[in-house]
């Protein structure tokens, strides 16, 4: 058995529902890490420093991408966005599968950078339609950044067949599970068992 973890990679288009699965993943398997990332998008209501992302202002991200701290970033609707190579190692080397969540272009620089190394996983809404009313919904956005959003949500839908795995969010706990079903056959296989 590998005393190394695995990178879970899960993506997919803004207002997919990311963070509500999971939440339910956690839920399910505890033993999953988390890597958080860095942002200089200002904190939404329910997000919490250290858990959701780590906030600092520009000047401050800028510095640490000229330092050479981060494994991966991007800049996403306007705001930067990365993890460290300190974060990701860390997790990596605690032997815990460990999960990043991350938009579509930051997935793609996770994936040339590590390859066959992690699990990609991209989360679909059930239809266009309910994206759209899921963004609506939110109402974290003007809207000008919500139009961008969603046409820039439909753009990436468009990534998915690249994934390794598509799971449909058409109700949380149900997504949750299909995902954990997938980190367990990846484990699996990592640690000898077929394919």
């Amino acid at each position: 058995m590998s005393s190394q973890g695995r990178l879970i990679v899960l993506t997919g288009p803004s207002g997919v529902g990311k963070d509500t699965v999971l939440r339910e993943l956690f839920a399910l398997d505890p033993s999953l890490a988390y890597c958080v990332s860095y942002t200089t998008r200002p904190p939404r209501p329910e997000e919490v420093e250290g858990v959701s992302y780590y906030f600092v202002d520009e000047p401050t991200f800028r510095a640490m991408i000229d330092r050479g701290e981060f494994f991966e970033w991007s800049t996403v609707y306007g705001e930067l966005k990365g993890r460290t190579y300190e974060s990701v190692n860390k997790a990596i080397a605690s032997g815990k599968d460990t999960v990043i969540k991350i938009d579509v272009q930051g997935a793609e620089k996770v994936r040339r950078r590590i390859g066959a190394a992690g699990t990609y996983i991209y989360l679909l809404p059930p239809s266009v339609e309910a994206l759209e009313q899921r963004l609506i919904e939110r109402a974290t956005e003007d809207p000008a950044s919500l139009r961008t959003r969603q046409e820039r949500s439909v753009a990436e839908l468009a990534l998915k067949d690249t994934y390794d795995h598509q799971v449909v969010n058409d109700d949380p706990k149900r997504a949750a599970q299909e995902i954990e079903a997938i980190i367990q056959a990846a484990r699996s296989s990592a640690t000898g068992g077929s394919r």
